[in-house]
């Protein structure tokens, strides 16, 4: 279905929720008009939000607001965004959201408020300390819709013991990557080199690693698909070579996070690149059976430098329909304030705030290698770790099929052909 054909959809659901009284109608203007001080905020289920549920009253008692929080599914989330907001309701003021997600949608769909005046004019907050990557992610044609509160980066795992026995230093570029891991492998019976994605959709966001690094880019500066790039398929064919010759011997298709986590915790690999956010799944003692012996490193150097994705998994934004968008501006500041964003960090959850990362109690909680290693990849990464589309199911198994061909040997290079014709008309069909 195409999203004209969706949107009509939604509309008609939302007008039936209007009309059986669910929804709350207001004007599609949006704007303030001196605040109500009951706040309407809707979050995911996340730890972050367990975090901030526990100093709600604290902010209550501060500001003299009274705050309702609306806490669903991530499924849910976006279902009542879709049917809600699309109806222009009033009835969500603070909004929590995934950029990767639903950025574009929404924005297209005149969703968010503009609030780049209040990130610009917020003093000590200091719009300037959020990493450029999760901000990039969080502004929609030049105007900032949201403040990006939870990250992950890529991350390069290896195993200290593997490198010792074979006398190898930590990667740095591509084609130290590609050594140790062939090294790895013939050193050591039954021992793949590197474990990572291998199913077409999921291998794309690690993937997307590679395409920066090699110089490659999802979309070119006019938009029109580069996947077919000479960059691209480098990429293609590097991600592919070192699954195929180093990975492990009955290398699977259809390995997603969960999969190749297994495999190095098990101790059977000796390299894993995958989200910094799954260290816990490969450092856990109670996980993992090579806990001990896990190092972390920023992600390796192609061509054109380390270009690691490091993204906003969420982030808060304002609801365009919001009557009440100076007090959601004020729950926003608080709940992303630099004191804030340390103790909810404190407490296991990445920030996007350099601040954060540069003190010690904001990575007292993090393996010392591993908070060294985000914090380079968040000064070089990359926004996005996915075409930003509004199909982005479709792209991801479109861009996804030259990784698939690459990995079990075939013509990488004709499959990136084919999927840049097809991931051009997915590009097409949306503008």
């Amino acid at each position: 279905m195409k999203f004209g054909s969706a949107k009509r959809v939604v509309a008609l659901a939302a007008a039936a929720l209007l009309s059986a009284g669910v929804l709350t109608a207001c004007s599609s203007g949006g704007g303030d008009d001196g605040g109500s001080k009951t706040l309407n905020v809707t979050l995911a289920n996340h730890v972050w939000t367990d975090v901030i549920k526990k100093k709600i009253e604290e902010f209550e008692k501060d500001s003299g607001l009274t705050v309702n929080i609306n806490q669903l599914s991530e499924d849910q989330l976006v279902d009542n965004y879709k049917v809600k907001l699309n109806a222009g309701s009033s009835d969500v003021d603070v909004m929590m959201y995934r950029p990767l997600q639903v950025g574009k949608l929404f924005g297209q769909s005149g969703y968010f408020a503009d609030i780049t005046d209040r990130v610009n004019d917020a003093g000590d907050w200091n719009w300037d300390d959020f990493q450029a990557g999760p901000v990039g992610l969080t502004t929609y044609e030049d105007k900032v819709v949201g403040v990006p509160m939870i990250t992950e980066n890529e991350m390069l795992y290896y195993r200290k013991d593997l490198l010792e026995k074979s006398g190898l230093d930590v990667p740095k570029t591509m084609d130290d990557l590609m050594n140790a891991a062939k090294t790895i492998k013939e050193d050591n019976d039954g021992v793949a080199g590197i474990v990572m994605r291998s199913q077409a959709s999921a291998a794309v966001t690690q993937f997307s690693g590679f395409l920066y690094s090699f110089g490659g880019t999802w979309e070119d500066d006019s938009g029109n698909s580069a996947i077919a790039s000479d960059e691209a398929k480098e990429a293609y064919a590097f991600y592919g070579k070192l699954l195929h010759d180093y990975g492990p011997d009955q290398i699977s298709t259809d390995m997603s996070w969960p999969e190749a986590a297994a495999i190095f915790a098990q101790g059977d690999a000796g390299f894993w690149i995958d989200a910094s956010s799954l260290y816990e799944n490969v450092y856990d003692p109670e996980k993992s059976k090579v806990g001990d012996q896990v190092g972390f490193a920023p992600f390796p150097e192609g061509p054109a430098g380390s270009k690691p994705y490091n993204v906003a998994a969420w982030a808060l934004g304002i609801n365009a329909a919001s009557q009440n968008q100076d007090n959601a501006w004020k729950f926003i500041k608080w709940a992303t304030s630099p004191e804030m964003t340390l103790e909810i960090q404190k407490e296991g959850v990445p920030s996007a705030r350099t601040s954060v990362w540069e003190n010690p109690e904001g990575t007292s909680n993090f393996p010392e290698e591993l908070a060294k290693a985000i914090q380079v990849n968040g000064e070089n990464g990359v926004g996005n770790d996915r075409p930003l589309v509004i199909g982005v199911a479709e792209a991801r198994e479109i861009v996804g099929a030259p990784i698939v061909e690459a990995i079990t040997g075939g013509d990488s290079d004709a499959a990136a052909d084919e999927a840049n014709q097809k991931f051009q008309d997915l590009l097409d069909s949306e503008k």
